[in-house]
């Protein structure tokens, strides 16, 4: 099977569309370690794997058209999906070993990820839960902003990635404990509809037209 730059696009609009309907899907679920439910948490990881594989393949797509705003949201985004992954990884495989070891820790460590804190003072933990939100305000910002500009991808699924971000902090202010995650549900929904759009047939084939234009237009025209 030959991979074609258009072909690897494409299906990265797959990971865009799994990345965004992992994270909706786990938003209401609010786990504990001592119950099997916290192995959704686990799914954290992978979803920021298929983020990471999303966003490039939407970057990817509209590199020229979305110019330096797209690259820096690109940039904040890819960061944001380093670090989550890093801290699912130790959400879904350390803290469930310390639940008798130190009790303290993992109160403290769930109370940063559900933004309640806990008893115990984390240090680089903390900091590290507080540059994933603002990796995660900006960078839909900027991507979302820089798509909606390109007019390659639909713009409504643009818009609504670039408010999910500002939209997810302003509520979290405001939603009681129970409702907060939901505000991140619009970021998923965005991202499979993006996805979603990068993946349909219609969207490779104008991009493969692009290219055949580029190229058309950079050849030397030919004395008859």
């Amino acid at each position: 099977m030959k991979f074609t730059t258009s072909k690897l696009i494409r299906w990265a609009g797959l990971s865009a569309m799994a990345a965004g309907i992992i994270f909706a899907g786990i938003q209401p679920i609010h786990p504990s370690v001592n119950t099997s439910a916290f192995i959704i948490t686990s799914f954290k990881t992978s979803m920021s794997i298929f983020g990471l594989l999303g966003i490039t393949g939407l970057y990817a797509r509209q590199v020229e058209e979305t110019g330096w705003l797209g690259l820096v949201g690109y940039l904040l985004l890819t960061i944001y999906y380093a670090v989550q992954m890093c801290i699912s990884f130790l959400e879904s495989t350390i803290l469930p070993l310390l639940t008798t070891v130190a009790p303290t820790f993992v109160e403290s460590a769930l109370g940063l990820a559900n933004g309640t804190g806990g008893p115990m003072n984390l240090g680089a933990l903390t900091t590290a839960y507080s540059l994933v939100s603002v990796l995660y305000l900006f960078g839909l910002l900027l991507f979302g902003i820089a798509m909606f500009r390109a007019h390659i991808l639909p713009r409504w699924a643009a818009a609504l990635l670039a408010i999910s971000g500002p939209m997810a902090g302003i509520m979290f202010t405001l939603l009681p404990h129970q409702l907060d995650r939901l505000t991140s549900m619009p970021m998923g929904i965005a991202m499979v509809w993006l996805g979603y759009a990068l993946f349909s047939k219609r969207q490779v084939n104008s991009y493969e037209s692009l290219l055949d234009q580029r190229t058309a237009k950079s050849e030397p025209s030919k004395v008859a």
